[in-house]
């Protein structure tokens, strides 16, 4: 029991705070402000980038990684985008003055930035499972 709330309850919930404080203060230094939204969409993708090279039959290559992991983004990116900005209409971000943007909540140069923001969630999140969780 005690295994199972630890990997299932507690190394979750862990990694999805971590990534979500950390992308909450990416754009903090990005853009001076952010919003809540952010902390969910930031841990959420931190956390499903971290189970990507966790399996045990399928082992991506880091490139690989580094795309999927943007997409992973950019996709809860759209997903917050729509249901804040347009669904609740609260207007957090607009990009639809940017190159290439989809209906103004994702846009093509995010994408990229993402893609070199990658590497460092793929090892944090090696990092914090490997000291924090392997015992």
């Amino acid at each position: 029991m005690r295994e199972f709330v630890r990997t299932k309850i507690v190394q979750p919930l862990f990694l999805i705070s971590f990534g979500g404080m950390a992308y909450f203060n990416f754009e903090i230094l990005y853009r001076g402000y952010s919003h809540v939204s952010m902390i969910i969409c930031g841990g959420l993708s931190f956390y499903t980038i971290g189970l990507l090279n966790e399996g045990k039959e399928w082992h991506p290559s880091f490139l690989l990684q580094m795309i999927l992991g943007s997409l992973i983004i950019i996709s809860y990116e759209y997903l917050t985008g729509v249901i804040v900005n347009i669904y609740l209409k609260l207007h957090v971000w607009d990009y639809s003055k940017v190159p290439f943007n989809y209906r103004g909540q994702i846009c093509i140069p995010f994408l990229i930035i993402w893609f070199f923001v990658t590497p460092l969630c793929i090892w944090m999140d090696d990092v914090i499972r490997e000291a924090l969780f392997k015992f």
